[in-house]
């Protein structure tokens, strides 16, 4: 399957909540959700829907996490591998380790105003990672690592614009950012009170358990 090149805000309206995938338009009046608060289709708001079932609750999880992250099923599914074979929690391992994907490093950073425009910095060779260019959005930081844009990137009116409305507030707490040299370096790892996004983990792992 190829990856979701279509309007990002239908996926938001399939889910039935912001997914925040259009950076300052999610949080405008224009955002689609706020005026058609149905899923997409040609029968619109008029089609009866019908009640989900465990399973369909389950798939409708496991979707939302996917877009959310940018990821796809191969993926995800080997992200669930690993997260049970680390042991403990395994939907909080899962959580923790898409937070520490590059490309959501950089998105949380407050360098892009969403995940698909930092998975694009990344693609392009515009992060340093331990002064290192790294190009692979799914790499995973690990404690310790540095993460920056490269000096050329700096004054891009796209990384301006998003880095201007970052608040101190805003920045998760595994992360800490030097705001004048356009730096971050992971702490911790990041922790299920980390994620403030509303994702039960427990249906996707009835979902792959079965």
């Amino acid at each position: 399957m190829a990856r979701y090149t279509g309007p990002k805000c239908r996926l938001c309206r399939r889910e039935g909540e912001k997914l925040f995938l259009k950076g300052a338009k999610c949080f405008s009046p224009k955002c689609p959700l706020e005026r058609r608060k149905y899923p997409p289709g040609q029968h619109g708001p008029t089609r009866r829907r019908r009640r989900l079932s465990i399973y369909g609750m389950q798939l409708r999880e496991k979707q939302k996490v996917k877009r959310i992250y940018g990821v796809l099923e191969g993926q995800f599914r080997r992200y669930f591998d690993m997260a049970r074979r680390m042991g403990g929690n395994t939907g909080e391992n899962l959580l923790s380790l898409l937070e520490r994907r590059l490309d959501n490093v950089v998105f949380r950073l407050g360098f892009a105003s969403s995940r698909a425009q930092a998975r694009q910095f990344v693609r392009h060779g515009h992060v340093l990672v331990n002064g290192r260019k790294v190009d692979i959005p799914s790499y995973l930081v690990r404690v310790g690592d540095v993460v920056e844009l490269s000096p050329k990137m700096r004054n891009n009116p796209f990384v301006q614009e998003a880095f201007e409305a970052v608040r101190p507030d805003d920045l998760v707490q595994w992360l800490s950012l030097d705001k004048d040299n356009y730096r971050g370096r992971v702490e911790r790892l990041p922790v299920r009170a980390d994620i403030t996004h509303p994702i039960n983990e427990r249906l996707i792992i009835e979902l792959y358990s079965k």
